[in-house]
C-alpha cells in the first residue's frame, strides 16, 4: 500500500486478483497487531463490500488487544473492486452478493427511482444498478472466496486451517445468509447485518425450507436497526420485517443462532453490526 494508506490502515496489504469466473477484485488483508505468520496462525474473517467497509472495519482489528473484552485473533480479508470498477462498486455488488434468481421487489425499484428524482443517482447509474440484479451470481462469488481467494490467503499469510468467519451488511448480509444456507461448513461463524431480504419471496426462504429441520452448525449472528423498522422508507421496513421473519423461522429449530437490534439507520449500522458480530461470535 502507499505510505498514506498504510498510515490509515495499519498492518494492511492490498492486491488485486482475477476470479476463475473472469471478474477482478481488490483485496485488503489486515493482520493482527504483532502477527507472526510463521508461529501464530490465525483464522480469516472475510468482510464484503470492501470499497465501503474497509475503512470502518479493518481498524477494529485492534479489538484483539482490548483488555475489557478482547476478541480472538483473526486476519481480516476485505474484498471489493479494483481500478476503474471501484467507481461502480454499488452496481457490481448486486451481481456478486445477491442469490441467483432473487426477485426484485417493487419497493426496491421505487427506492432507486426516488434516488434518481432527488439527484442521488443519474438515470444511467440507476439503470446499471438494476441491470446487475437481472443476472445475480452469489454462487460464483462464494466460490471465488472459498476456492480462489482463500488458498492464496492461506499460503501467503500462514492462516489457521479452520475457524474462519464471514461478515456482510445489507446485500452483503443477504449473501451471508446465502452462504450459511449453502456452504456454511467452510465458516465457523457468519455475521449478517441488516440482510437485504427485501421481498418475502427471497431465495433464502426457499433454501431454508428445503433444508428441513436441521440447521447448519455454523454460528449465525443477525442484526438489524430500529430506524429501519420505525422509519418511513418501505424498502427498509420490508428488509427489517423479512429479517425478523427469517429469524422467527429458526426459533423452533436447534441452531447456533443469535441476533441483536442496533440503534442505527441502515447506513450508519455497518460498524455497530460488525462489532456485534465480533463480540458475539469471536470473543475470547
Amino acid at each position: 500500500m502507499s505510505t498514506m494508506w498504510q498510515g490509515c490502515l495499519a498492518h494492511t496489504d492490498y492486491f488485486e486478483m482475477r476470479s476463475s469466473g473472469g471478474h477482478d477484485y481488490g483485496v485488503w488483508v489486515t493482520t493482527p497487531p504483532d502477527y507472526d505468520r510463521a508461529t501464530a496462525q490465525a483464522p480469516v474473517v472475510y468482510v464484503l463490500d470492501g470499497n465501503w467497509t474497509v475503512g470502518m472495519t479493518a481498524p477494529l482489528i485492534i479489538t484483539q488487544l482490548d483488555p475489557m473484552q478482547s476478541i480472538q485473533p483473526y486476519v481480516q480479508v476485505t474484498v471489493g473492486y479494483a481500478s476503474e470498477e471501484a467507481e461502480r462498486w454499488e452496481q457490481l455488488r448486486n451481481r456478486d452478493l445477491v442469490p441467483p434468481g432473487e426477485p426484485v421487489a417493487e419497493e426496491y425499484i421505487d427506492a432507486v427511482e426516488t434516488a434518481v428524482e432527488t439527484g442521488t443517482m443519474t438515470r444511467g447509474q440507476a439503470d446499471a444498478y438494476l441491470t446487475e440484479l437481472s443476472d445475480s451470481r452469489a454462487d460464483m462469488f462464494l466460490n471465488f472466496l472459498t476456492d480462489d481467494l482463500h488458498p492464496r490467503i492461506e499460503s501467503d499469510y500462514g492462516t489457521a486451517p479452520s475457524g474462519h468467519g464471514l461478515f456482510g451488511y445489507s446485500y452483503g448480509g443477504l449473501f451471508s445468509l446465502y452462504a450459511w444456507l449453502t456452504k456454511s461448513t467452510f465458516f465457523d461463524s457468519i455475521g449478517a447485518g441488516s440482510p437485504g431480504i427485501v421481498t418475502a419471496d427471497s431465495q433464502v426462504f426457499a433454501l431454508l425450507q428445503a433444508m428441513g429441520d436441521t440447521l447448519p452448525a455454523t454460528k449465525l449472528h443477525v442484526t438489524f436497526n430500529d430506524r429501519e423498522i420505525l422509519g418511513d422508507m418501505a424498502v427498509y421496513q420490508n428488509l427489517a420485517k423479512n429479517a425478523a421473519t427469517f429469524l422467527h423461522h429458526l426459533t423452533s429449530r436447534n441452531g447456533a443462532v443469535t441476533s441483536a437490534l442496533m440503534h442505527e439507520t441502515h447506513v450508519t449500522g455497518l460498524q455497530a453490526s460488525f462489532l456485534s458480530y465480533l463480540r458475539t461470535c469471536r470473543a475470547r
